[in-house]
């Protein structure tokens, strides 16, 4: 018996130092290239599919990576923020589809809060509907709201000029004033565990007081978003629907806490 349990230790301890070695390869290679396929692990690890799908599951569970459909990516910087004009040439055709969709929520005699960002920006575009009422912390919002001949109110405070938002506590007190049929969040990291995050405290409290303020809420937001954590929580998943293009990996965990809406026309 002892010399069984023996070698199952010594069997045990090589296995665990193989396991170590793959979160090592693939940690690596993912430093090096950024993403990387589930194939191009199973070449590098000469091991099963099933097994890098484990490997990756793990990491991911340890905030060392992001899983994708067919692989993994590096994490964003959590207090990474791409700039206005760098997000609006960014996944401009799923914007587009997640944006439609949202205009068609929006119906007649509905006070809108429509989130300053590129996806929210979008849904201008697609609403229908005239006798509404739209209140957005967006400066590049207020131009389309107007040549749409669409009602609008713009909160004052200070200029974000990076995401072209108004932010600080004199935005926070004007819109504190508002009640909304329905309100449309853009944000930086959805999460199962961590929930909706984003990258400014500042721009964090005015999102989570629209929603707290909203009678329905949706969030918008293409499928890079998943998975991704950013600096600070805006709100817990159960808080929001989500409006995305394609289904995240683990789509179970999301649903377990929330609706996520998945369009692609």
């Amino acid at each position: 018996m002892i010399l069984i349990y023996n070698d199952y230790v010594r069997r045990k301890e090589v296995m665990d130092l193989l396991t170590e070695e793959r979160y090592q390869i693939i940690l690596e290679t993912l430093k090096k290239k950024g993403i990387v396929k589930i194939h191009e692990l199973v070449k590098l690890t000469n091991t099963s599919e099933s097994t890098i799908r484990r490997d990756l599951t793990y990491l991911e569970s340890i905030n060392q990576l992001k899983r994708i459909h067919g692989g993994a990516t590096l994490l964003k910087g959590r207090f990474n923020e791409p700039s206005y004009s760098e997000k609006q040439i960014q996944n401009i055709d799923k914007k587009s589809v997640i944006a439609k969709y949202a205009a068609s929520l929006i119906d007649e005699g509905d006070c809108i809060y429509l989130d300053a960002g590129t996806t929210t920006y979008e849904v201008i575009k697609y609403i229908d509907k005239k006798d509404i009422v739209v209140v957005t912390n967006g400066l590049k919002h207020i131009d389309e709201l107007i040549e749409r001949n669409i009602s609008a109110y713009i909160l004052g405070g200070k200029i974000k000029a990076r995401t072209k938002a108004v932010i600080g506590s004199d935005a926070l007190k004007n819109l504190e004033k508002f009640r909304f049929d329905k309100c449309f969040i853009g944000i930086n990291g959805i999460h199962p565990e961590y929930g909706f995050t984003t990258p400014d405290s500042e721009e964090a409290i005015l999102k989570e007081t629209a929603i707290n303020l909203s009678r329905e809420v949706f969030v918008l937001a293409d499928e890079s978003k998943f998975g991704e954590v950013a600096f600070v929580k805006v709100a817990d998943l159960r808080k929001a629907e989500i409006i995305t293009n394609e289904e995240p990996e683990d789509l179970e965990r999301y649903m377990d806490k929330t609706k996520v809406k998945v369009v692609t026309e």
